[in-house]
């Protein structure tokens, strides 16, 4: 279980904590699953995707000199139930220990990380268990304090589940909030009325790269979304991504001023961009996700004409790229690369 990696928006993987359960659409074709289950029994994944601590990985960051972006828990879900409060203060511990490092915790457990977050008992636990693994003066973070070096961010593949988790996001203490739009399942608008009371005296939407609520809303708390990540899904059994979709969050970034991160179009790209062999897979796809496979140029269910639809096509992941409009869209917080 190697910590190099190819996913587009971070330089290194750590997982001190390993497997996870499903809980929405977006885990239904889980990449970390299938390689956990892949290899159960063998020396990386004794117990396959079954959530198992690993705190022979946990200093591992320690021993990282090169400053990098790093994922944690790429392989599972920090905030799972079955992962102790103690043992995240102890992930914890180590992020705030390795301030050199970026941290990028990603969650679908929104509503535990705003508790376990929002505890003062939590961050002494954390400030306790960085003396316990050896810090000599371990930034004080024994009240709400969330550590610069940690970006926290949830998984929205819809408009429901952003619905859901966004609030969440907005409600947990952190320096830095993004959003993972992967899979991407179905259109997202990041409108405020989703997410504040209508009387919030003057906010113009949600993500905004200010730091500081222009309504006036408790001075000093950070509100916005920094950063938002738009990927299609990639596997055997992956679901095709609507360029509507992407080129939407796309366009809403753009006018808030907030980084926005095209990580990849997954198995299916439009037909338009003319990446595909003659025999490659085709579909209809409405914007509404609804997918009609072609047999022979026709749909195997009805509709048969086209419509609005468009026409996708199946060439595998690398082959589709990441290419979204002409061009990749890397942004990061920050500005940096």
């Amino acid at each position: 279980m190697a910590d190099h990696t190819d996913i587009e928006w971070t330089d290194r993987t750590w997982n001190p904590v390993t497997g996870c359960a499903k809980v929405s659409p977006g885990c239904d074709h889980c990449y970390a699953e299938g390689i956990a289950e892949r290899f159960r029994g063998g020396p990386a994944f004794p117990n396959g995707f079954d959530v198992q601590l690993r705190p022979h990985k946990l200093t591992e960051p320690l021993r990282w000199r090169k400053p990098s972006k790093v994922f944690a828990n790429s392989m599972s879900d920090l905030f799972h139930d079955s992962v102790p409060d103690e043992y995240i203060a102890q992930v914890f511990a180590v992020m705030v220990i390795a301030e050199h490092h970026t941290f990028q915790v990603l969650t679908k457990r929104h509503g535990r990380m705003r508790s376990l977050l929002s505890r003062n008992d939590f961050w002494r636990s954390v400030y306790l268990a960085a003396i316990d693994l050896g810090a000599d003066d371990p930034a004080d973070v024994s009240t709400i304090a969330p550590p610069s070096n940690v970006w926290l961010g949830v998984s929205t593949e819809n408009q429901q589940w952003a619905d859901i988790r966004i609030p969440a996001l907005l409600d947990t203490p952190a320096a830095v909030r993004f959003v993972s739009a992967e899979p991407l399942l179905g259109p997202i608008e990041l409108e405020f009325v989703h997410y504040f009371d209508t009387d919030c005296n003057g906010c113009s939407g949600i993500i905004s790269p200010a730091h500081e609520p222009a309504c006036g809303n408790e001075p000093g708390r950070h509100w916005g979304i920094d950063w938002v990540i738009v990927g299609g899904e990639s596997g055997p059994k992956a679901r095709p991504m609507h360029p509507d979709w992407a080129r939407s969050l796309r366009d809403q970034c753009a006018e808030a001023g907030v980084p926005f991160h095209f990580k990849q179009w997954g198995e299916w790209v439009p037909e338009s961009a003319n990446l595909h062999a003659a025999k490659a897979a085709a579909a209809f796809l409405d914007l509404d996700g609804t997918v009609r496979p072609l047999v022979n140029g026709y749909p195997t269910t009805p509709p048969m004409s086209r419509g609005e639809a468009i026409t996708i096509r199946r060439v595998g992941k690398k082959r589709a790229g990441r290419v979204l409009d002409g061009r990749t869209w890397d942004q990061f917080p920050g500005g940096e690369a």
